[in-house]
């Protein structure tokens, strides 16, 4: 590029850094491919014999500094020109680029919790009989309007949130159910961008993350796996045991699934062999329900909850809509 100080702004440089350089604003504020892009309105290149104006630098100044503020990252302090003024060289542009792709995955801040969900999240019956081994199913699908309203759901720092919990009594298994609906926490995915650790609102996150979280046995948790790395088969990305005697062969699992470009599945099961102590079953019982819409477990039935955390639109516009939650539990 013949960009330096000193000298005349070509098209040929305000365009690689708009959108034909490796690395370029246009890859990260709009469309981009795959885990870059934020979804905001493109900036229009300048025709090859054309003059770049101060507005159209103006723009470019000004994405630059709204993706540093939206991932907390630190760049060069600029102030954009006004028509009328001189525009003169800033410095050091290639290189906050190249540091704002690093660092797309990462946000400052996220938005408000969702938890509008159709369907049924609560398992308000009892399960089980007696000694006999059972399982409940709860499944969640998080659909988008487009592949690319997806992408930047997660590019710009989405997350989706699994909550467990259980409290109802009136059967002797009761207090071990609700004990290790307890301990989960909470499971988030998020999108694992630029295959490396995102720090979300000053939280890290490495793909699918437990917080909150203590005790049982986790036995899996896909620490590297966001929705970058799911595919068309489910992949088991949490499961916690009773961490008690003889209840350790009964487990909380939750499975992810690319369903396609545009949905999200997610399947927890909530499974007992049957061992129980002399003289208990291991039946559970129901309870009330925890409905719609609700960001906590509000009920005190068997209760899996899907929620999501949106990405921050302090510095950008929601180009990825609204995700619908749909639940359902067998």
């Amino acid at each position: 590029m013949t960009y330096t100080a000193g000298g005349l702004i070509q098209a040929a440089d305000y365009n690689g850094f708009a959108n034909d350089s490796a690395n370029n604003v246009g890859n990260i504020w709009s469309t981009g491919s795959t885990d870059k892009g934020y979804g905001q309105t493109a900036i229009s290149n300048v025709s090859v014999a054309g003059t770049v104006t101060a507005t159209q630098w103006a723009t470019l100044v000004n994405n630059l500094a709204n993706l540093g503020s939206h991932q907390g990252t630190a760049i060069t302090a600029r102030t954009a020109p006004v028509a009328g003024n001189t525009i003169t060289i800033l410095n050091a542009v290639a290189t906050d680029i190249n540091t704002l792709t690093g660092s797309r995955g990462n946000a400052a801040a996220s938005g408000t919790e969702y938890g509008i969900f159709t369907g049924t999240t609560s398992k308000t019956t009892v399960t089980g009989s007696g000694q006999a081994a059972w399982t409940i199913t709860f499944t969640h699908t998080v659909t988008f309007a487009s592949a690319d309203a997806l992408r930047y759901f997660f590019n710009a720092g989405g997350i989706v949130r699994i909550k467990y919990g259980k409290s109802s009594t009136g059967t002797d298994h009761d207090p071990d159910w609700n004990t290790l609906a307890g301990q989960v926490g909470t499971i988030n995915l998020t999108g694992r961008v630029n295959a490396t650790t995102n720090t979300i609102a000053g939280q890290a996150y490495t793909g699918t993350t437990r917080l909150s979280g203590s005790g049982g046995t986790q036995t899996t948790l896909a620490t590297t796996t966001g929705w970058y790395n799911l595919t068309g088969s489910p992949t088991t990305i949490f499961q916690l045991n009773n961490a008690s005697s003889p209840y350790t062969p009964e487990f909380i699992r939750t499975t992810a699934t690319a369903t396609s470009s545009t949905v999200l599945t997610l399947i927890t099961t909530w499974v007992d062999d049957g061992t129980s102590g002399a003289g208990t079953t291991a039946d559970i019982s129901g309870g009330t329900a925890t409905t719609s819409p609700s960001t906590t477990i509000t009920g005190t039935a068997p209760t899996t909850l899907v929620t999501y955390l949106p990405p921050s639109t302090t510095y950008l516009s929601a180009a990825w809509g609204t995700p619908t939650i749909a639940a359902s539990v067998a």
